[in-house]
């Protein structure tokens, strides 16, 4: 099934239901008024909001409307935490080479992992920071929303314990990585917000395209209406979600509406582009000695997007414009 939040006023949003081709959508508040409210309860709770699936698709809904993404929060607008991965090596080897960073020379037996962004934004939210000079590049991955699951937890038992999926984009602001690193806490400042796609899905949807823990589908960014990247979220893949969920209840008990991203989707090579564009000037670096691609500046766009085998968008589409965000002001100047 596919669920999404829909505005309306509230941090937490309303909880709907979303039909399979996107069109139309029913709220579930008779079932449940929120999706954490939802995953609080998953065994009692999804039997419902799959029945209301069923009828919406089969063009039984009642109170049914027009889905519209702008109308859409994160599908989780407040995880109990946001957790990100850097499961593609290649991405890691990649970032770290554009840096000036060495690299691990094959990756070891536990995903890097840390601390992500906090509360993410909706799909159609803007990208607002107040410099460019902070050097803003988009990142276009997966996430996983996990139910709970107990310290020490297999991938087995993990795998089991995935509820929902859903494309993210990783925000980074890549000149202020370097400093913040160098200061041996690891990145805060530098990993604003990140947004969410409006739908996310249950992994049944995915059909043949979800195995072993992976989706094997391309993740298609669009940088101002240009295509620039069409990885294959499952190749190249080094941590499936499993195992990026068992890592992470290594020492902790995972709740309930815990977010696991997966990292930049990344494809050896570079033939089918680039999931950010920190990849795409480490290339240039080692070609010519120079980084040529500027980060994003205000004004410019960015669209995630994942389709199916029949080119039909699955989790909807991530659009967001760069804009300058405003200080606020300081009620003591001027007195």
């Amino acid at each position: 099934m596919k669920l999404a939040t829909i505005k309306d006023g509230s941090r937490d949003g309303q909880l709907a239901v979303v039909a399979r081709d996107l069109k139309t959508a029913q709220l579930a508040d008779g079932i449940a008024p929120t999706l954490r409210r939802a995953l609080d309860d998953w065994a009692f709770i999804a039997p419902q909001l799959e029945q209301l699936y069923r009828e919406l698709n089969q063009g039984r809904g009642r109170r049914v409307f027009d889905f519209d993404p702008a109308n859409c929060m994160a599908p989780l607008p407040r995880p109990c935490q946001w957790v990100e991965a850097a499961a593609y090596p290649s991405h890691v080897e990649l970032e770290r080479s554009g840096r000036g960073a060495a690299s691990p020379e094959a990756p070891g037996d536990e995903p890097p992992m840390g601390q992500g962004g906090g509360e993410p934004l909706g799909p159609r939210d803007d990208i607002a920071l107040l410099h460019e000079e902070w050097g803003i590049d988009f990142g276009a991955g997966l996430a996983v929303i996990s139910d709970d699951l107990g310290m020490g937890a297999t991938a087995d038992q993990a795998h089991q314990q995935i509820r929902l999926l859903m494309l993210v984009n990783q925000v980074v602001l890549r000149n202020v990585l370097p400093d913040e690193l160098a200061g041996g806490l690891g990145a805060l400042q530098s990993r604003p917000a990140g947004a969410c796609s409006p739908v996310a899905l249950t992994p049944d949807e995915l059909g043949d395209a979800w195995q072993g823990g992976k989706v094997h589908l391309a993740l298609r960014a669009s940088w101002n209406g240009k295509l620039v990247g069409q990885a294959q979220a499952g190749v190249d893949m080094a941590f499936n979600f499993a195992q990026l969920l068992s890592h992470l209840a290594r020492t902790r008990q995972v709740r309930a509406g815990a977010v696991l991203a997966g990292g930049v989707v990344s494809n050896r090579g570079g033939k089918r582009g680039y999931s950010c564009i920190a990849e795409q000037r480490a290339l240039e670096l080692a070609a010519k000695g120079r980084a040529a691609t500027p980060y994003l500046a205000f004004g410019d766009s960015i669209r995630i997007e994942m389709l199916d085998g029949d080119g039909k968008s699955l989790f909807g589409a991530i659009e967001q414009n760069v804009a300058q965000a405003v200080a606020p002001v300081d009620p003591r100047r001027g007195r």
